[in-house]
């Protein structure tokens, strides 16, 4: 408890900023032990990745082991710096005290930091099937709304007019918020089809919403190969590119993501 203590008011003295994107009421968590887990978890999580915060993670789980909150934020770091099997015992215990909370964003790192598409569309649809007609939330970038991104794995698997469907569905429903990439990354389905009417419709709404280089350079492939002028496209996408108008990811990169080099081999 004397360690505990020591290394807790060494958390405390590194608080610079509050971030209260995670913070739980704990009023509501039943069990004084639960309550005071709770409360060493709002305040830990501020300082995610930091050997005090992790430590009071562990110290807090001693307290409410039930609490999926603490294994979901101590898993994090590992996830950031490559440790996944760390990663993955942590995220899939918060799972399974917690599906509902933890499915999709186990689902989306699947997907994002591992790639392994099967995997988060087995998240992603165990979480439909609690909220079958629902909300599912977004991903944890905050780029798709993760029935987008189910439908990127499956584009990713190969199964693009599976994809496209999802796609589709999702942005016609009246309360759906569309995503920074969503009809990019419907155009590029369209795309790899052959189907450019349907691919070029798509790259023109999102040029209204969100335009960035890969978009463009989409549109003048579709220009290229309709035997059109593409090149003023070109050099719009690579001046956008260098202007850093671009698909960004703090930490790994973009499905369809385009690079300059690409850009320049037009």
């Amino acid at each position: 408890m004397e360690k505990f203590q020591k290394y807790y008011l060494s958390l405390l003295i590194l608080v610079i900023y509050s971030n209260l994107h995670g913070q739980v009421n704990c009023n509501a968590v039943e069990g004084e032990e639960c309550k005071r887990a709770c409360q060493i978890y709002n305040e830990a999580s501020d300082f995610q990745g930091y050997r005090e915060s992790q430590e009071a993670f562990d110290f807090a789980i001693k307290l409410c082991p039930n609490f999926s909150h603490l294994y979901r934020e101590k898993s994090v770091p590992y996830l950031k710096r490559g440790d996944f099997i760390t990663w993955k015992t942590l995220i899939d215990k918060a799972v399974e005290l917690d599906p509902k909370m933890n499915l999709g964003y186990r689902g989306w790192c699947k997907y994002q930091f591992l790639r392994d598409y099967k995997g988060a569309i087995q998240d992603i649809e165990a979480l439909e099937n609690i909220y079958p007609t629902g909300y599912l939330g977004y991903s944890s970038n905050g780029d798709y709304e993760l029935h987008i991104a189910k439908a990127i794995c499956y584009s990713a698997l190969g199964q693009k007019e599976k994809a496209i469907s999802i796609i589709e569905n999702q942005l016609a429903k009246k309360d759906h918020n569309v995503g920074l990439f969503d009809h990019y990354q419907l155009g590029v389905t369209y795309f790899e089809l052959g189907k450019y009417d349907k691919a070029l419709e798509n790259f023109e709404k999102q040029s209204k919403h969100n335009n960035f280089a890969e978009n463009i350079y989409f549109k003048s492939k579709v220009a290229k190969i309709r035997n059109k002028d593409y090149l003023d496209l070109k050099m719009k996408a690579l001046k956008s590119y260098d202007e850093g108008k671009t698909m960004k990811d703090d930490y790994t990169h973009h499905f369809n993501k385009v690079y300059r080099a690409q850009i320049e081999e037009l």
